[in-house]
């Protein structure tokens, strides 16, 4: 798959209290990218504020979605997103939809699902509402167009959904596919034929795995998945699916040093996604 990688080292949509180390888990990543189908989207050093929308830092989210929209809409072939937070999600997959003309399922692998909105959000943190945003239910501030149906929606990996976000999952008739469903590719192609869709993009938080699989994450969830389960699926998924977009998202190593440690598992997952 021909495709460009989008690098957003955007750290203001996290909730955690170690959110700047995302600058240096994306650039980890760029420098082990081909520097010659790499982008890198600027992102503000400030903070921002919250203008009221009920989103911490929402004023440098939206400078960062119009900033990688911009990238995006550069691009020749196929994007692959490298965050930063689970927010940088909202312009790419934003981007892929409009691109295509038929509908685009979207497989969030993901330990959290990030459907909370302004109201819900225990925390105020963008990157648990990227989703539901998508969905329509974010900021008014930040309305996509067109809306993502919901039935196009595939949680996989899933384990640590809010009340209010399983309860939405539930209504609105989103499938969730836990860990204990990746002992082959099966489940989640199955949950992909039934979307109708034929173009997917494919949404990777690397808290998705099991913390055993990797260090350099802020919220990590017992129970993940392997990185063999994970890249199975991808490649599963490329083999019968077209592959419209895809991020990389989360990786927040403890020091710049460190992030050689989580490199080989994440660099498994780009060549999944591309090759």
């Amino acid at each position: 798959m021909s495709a460009t990688f989008v690098v957003v080292p955007e750290w203001q949509g996290s909730g955690s209290s170690r959110a700047m180390r995302l600058i240096d888990g994306a650039e980890a990543i760029r420098g082990d990218l081909p520097s010659t189908a790499t982008r890198l989207v600027d992102v503000p050093a400030g903070a921002g504020e919250s203008l009221e929308t009920g989103v911490h830092r929402f004023s440098s989210i939206s400078l960062i979605a119009e900033a990688a929209a911009l990238a995006l809409g550069e691009v020749p072939d196929v994007a692959v997103v490298i965050g930063g937070d689970c927010g940088v999600e909202f312009a790419a997959i934003r981007h892929a939809v409009q691109r295509s003309t038929g509908p685009v399922a979207v497989v969030w692998f993901d330990a959290h699902a990030d459907l909370n909105t302004p109201d819900s959000s225990p925390s105020g943190a963008f990157h648990g509402m990227v989703l539901r945003t998508l969905l329509g239910g974010g900021p008014a501030e930040l309305a996509p167009e067109p809306l993502l149906d919901p039935g196009l929606v595939v949680l996989a990996g899933s384990r640590a959904l809010d009340d209010a976000e399983a309860d939405y999952a539930e209504a609105a008739g989103i499938a969730l596919l836990s860990p204990d469903r990746f002992d082959t590719a099966e489940a989640v192609i199955a949950a992909l034929r039934d979307t109708g869709a034929t173009e997917v993009y494919l949404h990777v938080d690397l808290d998705v795995l099991d913390p055993s699989e990797i260090e350099g994450v802020a919220f990590p969830e017992p129970f993940g998945v392997t990185t063999a389960q994970l890249t199975t699926a991808i490649r599963a998924i490329r083999e019968e699916f077209t592959v419209v977009g895809a991020g990389i998202t989360e990786f927040a190593p403890s020091t710049p040093d460190a992030a050689v440690e989580d490199l080989p598992t994440i660099l498994r997952i780009v060549s999944a996604l591309v090759r």
